[in-house]
């Protein structure tokens, strides 16, 4: 699982947030608009095209090419991708169940019932 730079990060976060696919000017005139990042401020549509062809490449977007502008949504949802992300840093442990282990030890209560409830336990 690829990591995510500062503007790829923001921009998977605006197709996460959003139910319809955008295009590049739409997304660079959303990161433009929030008013915590100044991600967005002065960016070109080229700069733009080139962080979702990354992404792209990554397998974290998918073009729509039917029609012009194209455009771009994200291949799963937040939270699929942060348990492939979880899985896959598990899955490089040498000791799998001390690093589980560790995990549900750093877990506030309300999780750890959430977890308990989630296994059927």
């Amino acid at each position: 699982m690829a990591t995510l730079g500062e503007l790829e990060r923001a921009m998977m976060d605006l197709l996460w947030e959003s139910t319809e696919a955008a295009t590049a000017n739409e997304l660079r005139e959303k990161l433009a608009q929030r008013e915590d990042s100044a991600d967005g401020k002065g960016l070109a549509v080229t700069t733009v095209l080139t962080v979702l062809s990354r992404l792209e490449k990554k397998s974290l977007v998918v073009r729509e090419r039917d029609i012009r502008p194209h455009r771009y949504r994200a291949v799963t949802s937040r939270a699929e991708h942060t348990a492939e992300l979880m899985h896959e840093a598990l899955g490089t442990a040498n000791d799998r169940e001390a690093v589980l282990a560790r995990f549900v030890g750093s877990v506030s209560d309300t999780e750890a019932q959430m977890l308990r409830r989630l296994l059927g336990a």
